[in-house]
């Protein structure tokens, strides 16, 4: 095998961190995963940098594994690599490269004051994950690591960084660190000027250096290869593409950064990206982030989607075992999912909260996990799982029905993540909330680490052409996706679930006042 026709994606997500090799035809060859989940710490959901280290090594161990038992070689070297990880949060770094304090990820509601502040000085939406919050928010709280931050960065900034020695970081990625101007394509020179004048601190002094898709960010070193593989064998000198967040890789990979696409990620979090073409007035639901290419995307992001379905599908499964029943966990997952297309459409007067932690589109700091019913209620289990469905939509449905009344133009949607394993059922739920046909395409269930290796290929072999239309013409071309629309009374039935969604809101906010963590 020619390693240099090869390009490799990393992506650290919320619970996996999967490296993908993909060839020439951006076809995939060889993957590798590791398992790994979030800490609540000290009132802080965070990971530790040890943990990237063992997690990002055991991953890339398991594509030389994969790639050995495959081909019958070494996995030496590779035409590019570049990295990804989940959006926004803080890290903090002094000038000897010492980490100042715990990595607070997107997942914290912590900077309510900061993102309020910032959001009236900008008159531009900073939501409580963005990194410029918890900045904010530390000099707000004046703790003591300010004083001796000689820079900023994300996650995928910080692997970036130990890969290549380099402080850039995707326009993409770097949206979700502060606002970016799509026109000039650089951080908003207005709200750094604001921001300054506000803190007395130079922003683009501790700030990463933006590059664009298809741009050179630097090239793996000696202790980047170590790194990723202490055996030695992965060798240095390979070009590195801009690392991304996930938010981007999501869009690359379901071919949604063209104008007026979109895609819904679904997984531990969702969120839903579409491409615009106009300036939006400011909503505290709405997210201005971009493309890797820098272009205007209208984001919702929701901090909660699927555990409380796998908390529920897990006391199923306590609940066969105590019978002597054992089942797959695939199969146990899709049984319960068709079951909840057979569901009432509005769940039958059933409702659940999904909060495992705060959520901004509905203006929570903290959550708490509900589920309630009427006497009167259709108490059945194609009832309940639809529920639980419902409700791991029904807090992005409340952000995307704003871009809807925004009258925001989406040609088409596309799903990803493992809410859409399952055919068709979470397509079914998604566009009973939006009203919009969802498609899944063939590739989808690769995810973020497909679309960062997308990005490296587009690094490595664009001609002229913009990241668009190269993924339009030299990717996606004659790509297979299914789509799924909704039936009229699937949407009402979602509509009438969202009415009263909304009105016992005030009962989650009572859950939270009354039930201290």
């Amino acid at each position: 095998m020619n390693f240099k026709e090869t390009v490799i994606g990393i992506e650290l997500g919320s619970t996996r961190i999967k490296a993908v090799m993909i060839g020439r035809n951006h076809e995939v060859l060889a993957q590798g995963d590791h398992t790994w989940e979030n800490r609540f710490e000290n009132g802080v959901w965070t990971y530790s940098l040890e943990d990237v280290r063992t997690g990002l090594q055991d991953c890339f161990a398991g594509l030389k594994k994969d790639v050995r038992n495959k081909y019958g070689t070494e996995l030496t070297t590779t035409g590019a690599i570049g990295v990804s990880a989940m959006m926004h949060g803080y890290l903090p770094f002094d000038k000897d490269d010492r980490q100042l304090c715990e990595f607070r990820t997107w997942r914290n509601t912590i900077t309510q004051e900061a993102a309020e502040k910032l959001s009236d000085l900008f008159d531009f939406n900073i939501p409580q994950r963005w990194s410029i919050a918890h900045l904010y928010q530390a000099i707000l709280n004046k703790e003591e690591h300010v004083k001796d931050i000689a820079y900023i960065t994300t996650l995928a900034g910080y692997v970036h960084f130990v890969l290549t020695g380099e402080r850039f970081m995707g326009i993409g990625e770097a949206s979700g660190m502060f606002p970016i101007d799509s026109g000039k394509l650089c951080y908003d020179e207005e709200m750094v000027r604001k921001f300054n004048e506000c803190t007395g601190l130079d922003l683009l002094s501790i700030l990463p250096k933006i590059k664009l898709a298809g741009e050179h960010a630097g090239t793996l070193t000696e202790s980047g290869a170590l790194y990723l593989d202490p055996s030695g064998s992965f060798g240095a000198g390979i070009p590195v593409a801009p690392c991304e967040g996930d938010a981007g890789t999501g869009m690359v990979a379901t071919d949604s950064v063209r104008v007026r696409t979109g895609n819904v990620s679904a997984g531990t979090s969702d969120f839903a990206m579409v491409v615009t073409d106009k300036k939006l007035k400011m909503h505290r639901e709405i997210d201005m982030v971009t493309t890797p290419a820098g272009k205007p995307v209208a984001m919702v992001h929701c901090n909660n989607c699927t555990s409380d379905i796998n908390a529920w599908v897990k006391l199923i499964r306590e609940s066969l075992n105590a019978f002597g029943f054992t089942v797959d966990t695939n199969t146990l997952y899709t049984k319960l999912f068709e079951v909840a297309l057979k569901g009432d459409d509005d769940c039958g007067d059933l409702l659940s909260y999904n909060y495992f932690s705060g959520e901004g589109v509905t203006d929570l700091n903290e959550g708490r996990l509900l589920f309630m019913r009427k006497a009167d209620s259709k108490f059945t289990l194609a009832n309940f799982m639809r529920t639980h469905l419902y409700s791991a939509m029904a807090t992005l449905k409340i952000g995307m029905d704003i871009l809807r009344r925004e009258n925001v133009e989406i040609d088409k949607i596309y799903g990803h993540g493992g809410f859409f394993k399952t055919p068709e059922v979470g397509q079914r739920i998604l566009s009973a909330a939006i009203d919009t046909p969802v498609s899944v395409m063939e590739t989808a269930g690769e995810g973020g680490p497909y679309g960062m290796a997308l990005l490296c290929a587009y690094m490595l072999w664009k001609e002229e052409e913009s990241l668009e239309d190269y993924l339009d013409d030299k990717v996606f071309h004659g790509c297979k996706a299914v789509s799924v629309m909704a039936e009229q009374k699937e949407v009402d039935g979602f509509n009438k679930f969202i009415e009263d969604y909304k009105s016992c809101l005030k009962v989650e906010k009572e859950a939270i006042k009354c039930w201290k963590n």
